[in-house]
């Protein structure tokens, strides 16, 4: 592989960003040490490493969220310490992160302005502005449009839009591909070609190796908090990069033989749900997962699958009939369905999934915490959930210090492999799984797929949502499609490509 001493820039152009031995502590935590890092002017950029390589903290360095204990950062060629976003953006970087931070009831205009009032003010020569950056860089956004009105990838393009208008030359992309279908992946990168065209830099962070190499013009690898190389993305395969990330072979998410069985584990008929606006949220849902089977949900995010999961585990309550192993549950509490044996992964792992400034072992007991080894009678058994804990940190290589440590301060990624861990481990006979391995590293993702093919085997009926559309293809035995709140098509994974699937997230149908 075209692999090169981390901090070697692979172009001759000057640096817009250079990184010398930054270190960052946390208590209990080195998060980054010792980190180079060389970005050449007008490139595009790829950072990839496995959860906890230290991509979140270097990039909450470089945009001031946080300062470095040791190392320096040179913008342009000379030497910067950020105290704030604010002193990053006049330097002119900007940051796009995964989790859009959009008004839905807002314009893309007053978007955009908002809290950038003094740039161009609010009327007629914002208006100019954001006309002109959209135009320049083929965004095609109106900016009376309310962002509401906006699919996800229009949605993103406000993001870069926002940083663009307060005159980034330097942009931080956090996951930009995480949501999006291979239609939207495509208009994307042709929006990054076009400034990087201009003279804009990138810096575009993912676990998603084929776009990797297919937009990036140069690769570094950060693990275990600390750049081990860079490699050139025209020579370098995915197998390469992934075992220059974790020192594995790339995992597939490909299923083995059929265990779908005859018994139906979970029914909805004719399952609907209205908003307080009298809208329709879910309209006419039915579908059936057996035991054994894995039930794919394909879908633009925002179109009803979160709705679903939501109707399906209480939180939200429709109308139509849900029963699990043949016994009805739709007046059932979001605590009986549980008890019913419904595990859930939550898409909004914080809102949902955690309680972040409580240690690691307590959060094991969320939704469990009517039984074993989480309580003992009435009361709770700290002993047994800790243990219990220690078990699931060790078989799911949950990185962090201890039990004790809060969730808060673990990696995205970690998070997310210890909601799992916990959700597997209740024994469920239904696992409504939304985006099982979002913001996970290539190495986590076969241990998450190899959980959910053993439990498979072993008579689990999961339903999958996932933007992932190879995961989704790969561990499903059948998949659906759902579209402004409806199930609009049916697939069968053995012969459907992430591109037939991405038509019908976007108004195709399925036969």
């Amino acid at each position: 592989m075209a692999a090169t001493p981390a901090g070697e820039a692979s172009s001759h152009r000057p640096l817009a960003i250079q990184v010398r031995g930054v270190t960052k502590r946390f208590p209990g935590v080195v998060a980054n040490h010792d980190v180079d890092l060389d970005i050449a002017e007008g490139t595009v950029h790829a950072l990839i490493g496995e959860n906890g390589a230290g991509k979140s903290t270097l990039m909450k360095i470089l945009y001031g969220v946080q300062k470095a204990d040791e190392g320096t950062i040179s913008v342009n060629g000379q030497e910067v310490s950020f105290s704030s976003p604010t002193e990053a953006i006049k330097a002119g970087i900007g940051m796009v992160f995964q989790h859009f931070m959009l008004a839905d009831n807002l314009t893309v205009l007053e978007n955009v302005v908002l809290g950038a009032e003094k740039l161009h003010g609010i009327g007629p020569a914002a208006r100019a502005e954001i006309q002109r950056i959209s135009d320049a860089y083929g965004f095609a956004l109106d900016p009376d449009e309310l962002v509401e009105h906006l699919g996800v990838g229009q949605r993103q393009r406000v993001e870069i839009l926002k940083v663009l208008y307060r005159g980034a030359k330097i942009v931080i992309l956090d996951e930009p591909t995480a949501v999006l279908v291979p239609q939207e992946v495509d208009a994307l990168f042709a929006n990054l070609r076009e400034l990087r065209a201009s003279g804009h830099t990138m810096l575009f962070i993912s676990h998603k190796l084929d776009e990797v190499r297919a937009i990036a013009d140069d690769i570094t690898v950060l693990r275990r908090g600390t750049t081990v190389g860079t490699a050139d993305p025209k020579t370098a395969t995915k197998r390469e990069l992934a075992e220059l990330m974790v020192g594995a072979e790339l995992p597939s998410p490909e299923t083995e033989e059929s265990t779908v069985t005859t018994d139906v584990q979970l029914s909805m008929v004719d399952v609907n749900l209205v908003d307080d606006f009298g809208r329709n949220l879910l309209s006419g849902i039915n579908l059936t997962i057996h035991r054994g089977e894995v039930l794919g949900l394909a879908g633009v995010e925002g179109n009803g699958q979160d709705e679903l999961l939501e109707t399906l585990i209480g939180i939200r309550r429709g109308t139509g009939s849900i029963t699990v192993g043949g016994v009805e549950v739709s007046s059932y509490s979001t605590r009986r369905r549980r008890e019913a044996g419904m595990g859930f992964i939550p898409a909004d792992r914080h809102r949902h999934g955690l309680l972040l400034d409580a240690p690691l072992w307590e959060n094991r007991i969320l939704g469990h915490q009517t039984t074993a080894p989480s309580v003992t009678g009435p009361l709770v058994n700290r002993r047994g959930a800790k243990a219990d804990t220690q078990r699931i940190v060790d078989l799911y290589d949950v990185r962090t210090p201890s039990i004790n440590t809060p969730a808060r301060a673990l990696s995205g990624g970690n998070q997310q492999k210890l909601i799992i861990g916990r959700e597997m481990s209740g024994d469920p006979v239904l696992l409504i799984a939304a985006h099982p391995t979002r913001g996970v590293d290539v190495g986590a993702q076969a241990a998450i797929w190899g959980h959910i093919k053993r439990a498979r085997r072993e008579g689990l009926a999961v339903l999958l949502v996932s933007a992932d559309l190879d995961e989704l293809i790969g561990l499903s035995d059948r998949i659906k499609v759902i579209l402004r709140g409806e199930i609009v098509g049916d697939f069968d994974p053995r012969n459907v490509t992430p591109q037939d699937l991405g038509q019908a997230m976007t108004g195709g149908k399925g036969d």
